[in-house]
């Protein structure tokens, strides 16, 4: 797939049988994207990142030496195009020229007559699964403080329900071959003597059982909580089958610190990244606010280079939860991490 950019506030892509798409850009993200390419030929000019070796073998598979691992793929998440059966999905999914996708397993599970077949579905269609996410029963995001009290593993009245849940969609996914699942664990108390996050840890430990017993690895959507208490529970819990998505908008929107920073230290540990971007909050205690990726805080220079630096191939998850133009923003998305990673 090409991506043609100019300093015009549109963009060009030839996907699938030839055909263009294009989609009008916002100005914040035109400049970020050109932004991203200027950075990243410097910094090709000042270093090999691949050697010949490498790079021939990334043009026999069809992508440029780019210095991201050569297995990345950009993916978008199901839920950001809100489609109603699995072939809408497919089609929205080619209409943003993408081929993978991270699905929300619960409706396969809960309603039977429309999803149940997704995964088959999808695969005839030619997409990939890279991965699938558990939404937890009872999270409301209404507010930062309801989904503190009502989000993840957290509260014990819904515990049944979301272990059984996980049950089910780990069978789900091994039965199908989905490598991944991610979901949100919920808001972990920073003190580790707090008997509410003692109760957590042993949940957590509990889903990653289940996973692994299916051959299915998990990982925390991170957020909630600050990289350092992530990376306490992630060693509290201690199971090798554990392991973060890290979306930077999120540290952005909870308010818990820089994404470059935080990716940096828990980068041993990420699985999988959500491409995402947001502005924080003027007002504390309140939600920030979910853009366009490229016209938000993220530094997307610096946090690309960083997702290079990483110790593994990881998917590139675009998700958009926010504006009535969603397909349109995950073309925005994928032009930007094709041209800062050549993903």
């Amino acid at each position: 797939m090409l991506v043609r950019l100019s300093h015009a506030s549109t963009f060009s892509k030839k996907v699938g049988g030839g055909n263009a798409v294009r989609a009008e850009l916002p100005s914040g993200a035109t400049r970020s994207l050109m932004g991203v390419c200027s950075a990243f030929a410097d910094d090709m000019r000042g270093s090999r990142i691949l050697s010949s070796a490498a790079s021939r073998h990334a043009v026999r598979d069809g992508r440029e030496s780019c210095g991201i691992h050569p297995m990345s793929r950009i993916a978008a998440c199901s839920w950001s195009l809100r489609t109603e059966s699995p072939d809408a999905l497919a089609d929205a999914l080619t209409r943003c020229g993408i081929n993978a996708v991270q699905l929300a397993l619960v409706p396969c599970i809960e309603q039977p007559a429309v999803w149940g077949t997704a995964i088959e579905r999808l695969r005839a269609r030619g997409i990939t699964v890279v991965s699938g996410m558990l939404a937890t029963v009872g999270e409301d995001y209404s507010t930062l403080q309801t989904i503190e009290r009502t989000g993840g593993v957290r509260p014990a009245a819904t515990w049944p329900q979301n272990e059984s849940l996980a049950r089910a969609t780990a069978a789900l996914a091994g039965d199908h071959g989905v490598p991944l699942v991610t979901l949100h664990a919920g808001f972990l108390p920073h003190d580790r003597h707090d008997a509410e996050r003692a109760a957590m840890i042993t949940r957590l430990r509990t889903v990653a059982d289940i996973f692994a017993a299916r051959g299915v690895r998990i990982a925390f959507e991170t957020g909630q909580e600050s990289a350092d208490t992530l990376l306490g529970a992630l060693a509290d819990i201690a199971h090798p089958n554990v392991g973060v998505n890290f979306d930077p908008a999120n540290m952005i929107l909870y308010g818990m610190g820089d994404p470059v920073a935080a990716i940096g230290k828990l980068a041993a540990h990420v699985w999988q990244v959500h491409v995402k971007d947001a502005v924080p909050t003027e007002v504390p205690g309140t939600w920030g606010r979910e853009v366009v990726a490229g016209t938000g805080a993220v530094d997307w220079v610096a946090f690309f280079a960083a997702v290079r630096a990483l110790p593994r191939h990881v998917d590139l998850v675009i998700e958009r939860e926010a504006g009535p133009t969603r397909e349109a923003d995950i073309q925005v998305a994928a032009a930007l991490i094709r041209a800062g990673t050549g993903a």
